[in-house]
């Protein structure tokens, strides 16, 4: 509901004529104009009574008025002038004209009390409505768009009504009024005179057009007030299919610009004179237009006209030239300003709905870029900003680790000391390295691919809390996985973050790894730290080998596996579909995917989580530039430490003891643990025997061996989770002993609200970081991506990419739930348009 505040007035001229003055606008004859409110809520139709209401003429009949082009004729269209309104808060009471028209009604009488609201003057880029009070000013910011000409901030605004109208229905294939031999009127138009447009001296303008700024080329920039659209103005020098007129700034029904499928060329362009042609002229069309510089009047005028356009249907190319991706830049701002991570395909797609035409995959992917590049700063001159936020974050944060690594610059044979290759970083805050101290005694490891401009890759080290939360606790930016790269990574985090003995390190089966973690000098070995693969790479991997989903879900359930009855039961089976796959799970040392033998330092974690990581903490990171990307870290940071720190302390602020994983985790074991018959073995209520009256899972043994003294069950859970399963919480009610002695301290919740204690210092201002005299820091050009074709993917595709067949299905082009591709709305609206 619009407020009070969104409400304003308008007069509205019924009577009389329009003059256009030379310097301050519209200027209206009419002597009693309407007062009417009007606010965001105000139908068209809410108009057109308010205006007969006001005459005395409320509920007389009204039917179909045809509009000239300049028109109030829709709800879309007052919506377009409360916009405009709100453009210009200087304009207080926009002023309208309006007409009664006389229309044959179905009975065949004439109804002479039909409103007909028709616009003065264009205070913004749509054709439909405007203010007469329209303010004259430079635009403190101005857009950018594909070079064809410029319009001058100063006469362009003022004299727009004369000029923009004509000439784009001239560059339209509407013939020009007053060029030639003749006046070319359009016979359609006979139902409604338009309004004539008059200047102080009374002489009759017909057409004209926007005065370029200074001189220029068609290579040069356009410069555009703010209001106007540089893909609206490109519009003016087309047709629309099926002969629809566009004016200048049109928009379709839908609401989309107005670019047309035939395409134009400058042929000519300076301070005195315009020439374009049609991009198929000598080829069997013949448009062409010519511009001229009235000085004395300061209008441009139409001196020659060649239309309509004769191309072929077969030259009309479903691109469009005028499309570049600075205009599709522009277009897709709000959209990657939302979310970086917006997809090219999603990108696309919104830019074939809005526009009517489809751009190449590259041209969109270039449009990101340089839409990332303004939000978040340029690329490459991101690179020379990460010393010196190396210098600000140790200023802000003392105990930050940030160690940068450059190559030489080679230069004619000789070492450019004044520039340096970016060629590695590594990353990680106080509250980080503190965090982990009260984590589980395990990271995770992997790396993610940069989808900038530059290649590269991310390298993250993810620990996780007693309450299920991940936490990336360092970081690395590299040119890719190898082994020196994991080497440098490792080896500083080994020795800033996790010097912790007999640590468990989760990873994939990357050589790179291997060869890094197997360093004698790394601090990787056993007993200072143990090896454990990502099971969801082993399976991708076992899937490139054999086929078949069936075979993959039975090697991932012998891989959870808590016990070795249980392995081998799904062993077994696995062994029946196929003994090579046997073959090839033995290759791998059961330590190393298997849970039964990993001695519980897993604590249940059976992979990476990189995904989980990068899509809940990091989202959107990895299209950034570097500078952005280290500096999104630590805002991304200190909000998880906030959020979950804040969750945590509510936590023990209710006397809670243990994490809410562990409480969900305890609650569902006690409802099963009712069913057991337990008996005792000893006298210090430590050995146990737990016979099932009814099977509790898929897998169930029957009877099974517990000691609490040791803290293991024959189940295999109590010694992998490290918390009381079903059968040992059975037997602690038995004997009358408190459970909660016998979980792991990770899950107290005091222990996790100790992860996120330590809390970020807000940044230092970037003003007063200290100076970084060293040399300037630059990408490495063999790291940039190809310049044409389609950017190729630096993603192994494997079956970890296949979609859950659980998951609804979603379309392949906007990526919504509910429909294919094929009927896709996007698809099926910029089909209808084109049809239209």
């Amino acid at each position: 509901m619009a407020s009070e505040e969104e409400s304003f007035a308008v007069l509205v001229h019924h009577k009389g004529s329009i003059k256009r003055k030379t310097r301050s606008g519209v200027k209206f004859t009419d002597k009693n104009p309407l007062y009417i409110v009007v606010n965001r809520t105000t139908s068209y139709d809410d108009l057109v009574r308010a205006v007969l209401m006001k005459l005395g003429l409320e509920g007389a009949k009204r039917d179909t008025v045809k509009y000239d082009c300049l028109t109030i004729g829709s709800d879309e269209d007052l919506q377009v002038m409360f916009l405009c309104r709100r453009q210009f808060p200087e304009v207080r009471t926009p002023e309208l004209l309006t007409k009664l028209v006389d229309v044959v009604s179905s009975s065949g009488g004439s109804n002479r009390n039909t409103a007909n609201v028709a616009t003065a003057a264009g205070s913004s880029s749509m054709a439909a409505v405007a203010s007469s009070s329209v303010p004259v000013y430079e635009p403190a910011a101005q857009l950018v768009a594909s070079p064809s000409f410029a319009v001058d901030l100063n006469d362009g605004v003022r004299d727009e009504v004369g000029s923009f109208d004509v000439l784009a229905n001239a560059l339209q294939g509407v013939p020009p009024v007053g060029v030639g031999d003749g006046e070319l009127g359009d016979p359609d138009e006979d139902d409604v005179e338009p309004e004539t447009i008059e200047d102080d001296s009374g002489d009759e303008v017909q057409a004209a057009g926007p005065a370029l700024a200074g001189g220029g080329s068609s290579s040069g920039t356009q410069q555009y007030p703010p209001y106007f659209s540089s893909l609206d103005l490109d519009a003016m020098t087309h047709e629309v299919a099926l002969g629809h007129p566009v004016g200048f700034g049109a928009r379709d029904a839908e609401g989309n610009a107005g670019l047309t499928e035939f395409q134009y060329k400058v042929v000519e362009s300076d301070h005195r004179r315009y020439v374009g042609k049609c991009s198929e002229f000598g080829n069997g069309c013949t448009w062409l237009i010519r511009l001229s510089l009235r000085k004395r009047k300061g209008i441009w005028e139409v001196k020659r006209y060649n239309g309509p356009h004769t191309c072929l249907a077969t030259s009309i190319s479903s691109d469009h030239r005028s499309l570049d991706h600075s205009v599709i830049s522009a277009f897709i701002m709000p959209m990657v300003r939302a979310d970086a991570s917006v997809s090219i395909k999603v990108l696309l797609n919104a830019t074939a709905a809005h526009f009517g035409f489809r751009p190449t995959y590259r041209r969109v992917w270039m449009a990101k870029q340089k839409a990332v590049g303004i939000i978040y700063g340029d690329w490459d001159e991101s690179y020379s900003e990460i010393p010196r936020w190396v210098l600000g974050v140790q200023l802000t944060m003392p105990g930050t680790v940030a160690v940068l690594r450059t190559s030489p610059v080679i230069v004619g044979g000789q070492v450019d000391e004044s520039q340096a290759y970016f060629h590695r970083l590594f990353w990680t805050f106080p509250p980080c390295i503190e965090a982990f101290r009260h984590c589980k005694p395990l990271v995770s490891i992997d790396g993610t691919h940069l989808y900038g401009k530059y290649g590269g890759t991310l390298l993250i080290a993810i620990a996780q809390d007693g309450n299920s939360n991940i936490l990336p606790v360092a970081f690395a930016l590299v040119e890719g996985e190898n082994a020196e790269s994991w080497t440098f990574f490792l080896s500083h985090l080994r020795q800033h973050v996790t010097p912790q003995p007999g640590l468990l390190v989760i990873s994939d089966r990357h050589n790179g790894i291997k060869s890094a973690l197997e360093a004698p000098d790394g601090g990787w070995l056993p007993p200072s730290a143990y090896r454990a693969f990502c099971i969801r790479h082993v399976a991708a991997n076992f899937a490139l080998t054999f086929k078949g989903k069936d075979a993959r879900r039975l090697l991932v359930n012998a891989a959870y596996a808590k016990t070795e009855v249980e392995f081998d039961y799904w062993f077994d089976i696995l062994r029946s579909e196929d003994q090579a796959m046997c073959e090839w799970a033995n290759r791998i040392d059961y330590s190393l995917w298997t849970q039964h033998r990993d001695e519980g330092r897993r604590f249940g974690h059976m992979t990476t989580n990189i995904s989980e990581c990068v899509n809940s903490i990091l989202k959107g990171v990895r299209n950034l530039p570097v500078a952005s990307l280290v500096k999104a870290t630590y805002g991304r940071l200190a909000e998880l430490f906030v959020r979950k720190g804040r969750e945590a302390e509510a936590q023990m602020g209710t006397g809670q003891q243990f994490s809410q994983h562990l409480v969900k985790c305890i609650e569902s074991n006690l409802k099963t643990a009712r069913c057991f018959t337990v008996t005792l073995y000893d006298r210090d209520n430590s050995e146990f025997t737990v016979a099932e009256t009814t099977p509790t899972g898929t897998f169930s043994l029957g009877t099974y061996r517990v000691s609490l003294a040791s803290r293991t069950c024959d189940c295999g859970y109590f010694q992998a989770l490290h918390f009381p399963c079903q059968h040992a919480l059975a037997c602690c009610a038995y004997a009358r002993v408190n459970w909660s002695s016998y979980v792991h301290s990770v899950y107290q919740i005091s222990s996790v609200f100790n992860v996120y204690r330590m809390g970020f210092t807000p940044p230092i201002p970037e003003g007063f970081w200290p100076p970084y005299d060293g040399p300037t820091v630059i990408p490495d050009p063999n790291r940039r991506r190809a310049r044409e074709g389609r950017p190729r993917s630096t993603r192994i595709r494997t079956n970890m990419d296949e979609a859950d067949p659980n998951r609804p299905k979603r379309c392949g082009l906007c990526r919504q739930p509910g429909h294919t591709r094929r009927r896709c709305p996007q698809v099926v609206g910029s089909s209808q348009t084109g049809r239209n």
